[in-house]
């Protein structure tokens, strides 16, 4: 695997992969690719940092992107907002080697790092407990 910091050339790309999680999760955000395309700029020229995950293609570049994390570090945690493998590279260890890359690279600075994962999304609840993640809290609400 290769790890490369996202820049805000990469910004299509990532609210592309945004779109297909947002699909996957079953997420209820109705936002275009190109309005996730403006999202991602924002955030990357705010306080987040994202990180592309790419296969190896051979020895030379270019590698394939096949994911992506979105984060930014608060006082207490990284707060990781969005985790991405495309579908068909998924059950191959590249989430858990990404995780293990960030753990080790991106995220020395903090203690904890915290996600969401929508109740219904069994499949991420379950990747996310094999990597180490535990039950911290349950947000509820309720249509009016």
């Amino acid at each position: 695997m290769h790890y490369r910091p996202a820049t805000l050339d990469d910004c299509q790309l990532l609210a592309e992969f945004n779109a297909q999680l947002i699909q996957d999760e079953g997420h209820r955000n109705p936002m275009s690719v190109a309005q996730l395309t403006e999202r991602m700029r924002s955030w990357l020229a705010g306080d987040y940092r994202a990180v592309i995950f790419a296969a190896e293609q051979g020895p030379e570049p270019p590698q394939q992107p096949v994911g992506y994390a979105l984060f930014r570090g608060e006082p207490e945690h990284i707060y990781l907002r969005q985790f991405f493998v495309v579908s068909d590279s998924r059950l191959q260890g590249i989430g858990r080697a990404a995780i293990d890359h960030l753990v080790r690279n991106e995220w020395t600075s903090r203690k904890r790092i915290r996600l969401d994962v929508l109740v219904g999304n069994a499949v991420a609840i379950a990747f996310w407990r094999s990597v180490g993640f535990a039950d911290y809290c349950l947000t509820m609400e309720r249509d009016l």
